[in-house]
């Protein structure tokens, strides 16, 4: 992975096009910022060898599934020295959908999503709470997500 590149205003465009809509294709973007669909394609094998550009996702309304719980745990653990090992453990759990080293009262600050409240409570009894380093947890349910957007690349 080369991370000594530099990008330019034409990456810029193709990165804030891209992050509006993933789906775009090339030739499109290309259009809208005046290069060919080949200069975009080349720019974005260039972000991505340099680790700038890491995949692209669909985002999903969970609630719409019928996931309907999101909530975020801060984690005591018994060592801050064992933040890799718990987060390799909690990685495991389908729920955990993202895990932050922090600093602060908690060592790790993370969110689960669950179907229901029933659910919630098995995620964090029969498999959070036997992670091995997990000192203890508190758990904050998300009432409703107002916002969650990417960075603004100006």
């Amino acid at each position: 992975m080369n991370t000594n590149v530099s990008i330019d205003e034409v990456d810029i465009k193709i990165l804030g096009l891209l992050m509006k809509n993933a789906n775009m294709p090339y030739t499109e973007i290309g259009k809208k910022i005046n290069v060919s669909g080949g200069t975009v394609h080349v720019r974005m094998a260039k972000m991505e060898e340099a680790g700038i550009v890491t995949g692209s996702q669909i985002i999903i309304d969970h609630t719409k599934l019928g996931w309907d719980i999101s909530a975020f745990l801060g984690i005591y653990l018994d060592k801050s020295s064992l933040y890799e090992e718990v987060a390799l453990q909690l990685k495991r759990i389908p729920e955990v959908v993202s895990i932050n080293y922090t600093t602060g009262i908690y060592s790790i600050f993370a969110k689960i999503v669950c179907r229901d409240t029933v659910h919630l409570r098995e995620v964090l009894h029969d498999k959070i709470q036997k992670v091995q380093g997990i000192q203890r947890t508190e758990t904050f349910i998300s009432l409703e997500e107002s916002l969650n957007r990417p960075i603004p690349l100006y």
